[in-house]
């Protein structure tokens, strides 16, 4: 469906719950497990927190609302800011109008985001303890 000629890991995911086409909700969504919208939300979409959730959104789906979800499957639109702690993929029909903060991005040619993309891994502790004047200083004299 998404991607045609090629299967994902986390297209295969599984779904836990399917929003028709031809539902509408009005609020947010609090989810755990997969969620895959066909409909149109007007609210945020948020995922219990650890829980490894994913969410796709087919080219026929809407979000007018952020969304906060370790994993997006994105080929609908969202309206609102999208934030990913693990990976988003944005399909050739994608478009987001707001800010994408990410783990992870794969981009396919025909996606669109306005807003900016900005790259949110968590910052490795190892990085932070490198001090570099002891480096330096801890030379072997002669």
């Amino acid at each position: 469906m998404l991607g045609q000629g090629k299967k994902s890991k986390t297209a295969s995911a599984k779904v836990d719950t399917i929003i028709g086409q031809q539902t509408r909700i009005e609020g947010d969504i609090h989810f755990s497990g997969g969620l895959h919208i066909d409909g149109r939300i007007k609210g945020g979409v948020i995922a219990e927190s650890g829980s490894g959730s994913v969410l796709t959104v087919s080219e026929h789906g809407s979000i007018e609302g952020d969304v906060r979800v370790p994993t997006v499957i994105l080929n609908g639109s969202v309206t609102g800011d999208v934030r990913c702690s693990e990976h988003i993929e944005l399909a050739a029909k994608a478009r987001v109008d707001g800010d994408v903060y990410y783990n992870l991005i794969e981009m396919a040619m025909g996606a669109m985001v306005n807003g900016s993309l900005v790259h949110d891994a968590e910052t490795d502790s190892s990085v932070l303890s490198f001090d570099r004047d002891n480096t330096e200083s801890s030379g072997v004299s002669e």
